[in-house]
């Protein structure tokens, strides 16, 4: 892909490698866009919630926390793991608002399978997600977003690349 200049999409939970359990950030190359989830997968605190025994490998060996993974996607877990998606190599970092919003606990929708946008297998459940709260509400927000802002600028993402 990288000869046709085509960027690939990591999806951490969805490696290339079947050999991984999980797509490694710090791995990733530039000709990439990583993602912590897609249209067509629960958000990142849906997920969490999915599968304990996925949950706990990824807490353990991807976020690097010992002992028992919450059984919650808290706020800071969620913070750790957009900090290493910004930080990685990839050209282009996209994230889908609802994990943004995954890391204020006070902003984010209180049910975690609420925020699933699509999911293909299910006829009935197609394209219908809503956004919990008002553009205007999320502006007012402003911890929330001065902590997106610095989130954004401390991993050099706010910077215009120049060759």
């Amino acid at each position: 892909m990288s000869e046709l200049s085509l960027l690939s999409l990591k999806v951490q939970r969805m490696p290339a490698d079947p050999k991984k359990d999980f797509g490694l950030p710090h791995e990733y190359e530039y000709f990439s866009v990583c993602t912590t989830a897609s249209h067509d997968t629960s958000t990142l605190r849906g997920w969490w919630e999915e599968d304990a025994e996925t949950t706990q490998k990824f807490y353990n060996h991807v976020l690097g926390k010992s002992g028992a993974a919450p059984p919650f996607c808290e706020p800071e877990l969620a913070r750790l793991t957009l900090e290493q998606h910004l930080y990685c190599e990839s050209m282009w970092a996209v994230f889908p608002i609802q994990d943004w919003l995954a890391i204020d606990g006070g902003l984010r929708n209180p049910d975690p399978f609420a925020e699933r946008i699509n999911e293909p297998s299910n006829p009935t459940h197609y394209w219908r997600w809503r956004m919990h709260m008002s553009l205007e509400e999320l502006n007012a927000a402003d911890d929330f977003n001065a902590a997106v802002k610095d989130l954004v600028a401390t991993s050099g993402r706010s910077v215009a690349y120049t060759a």
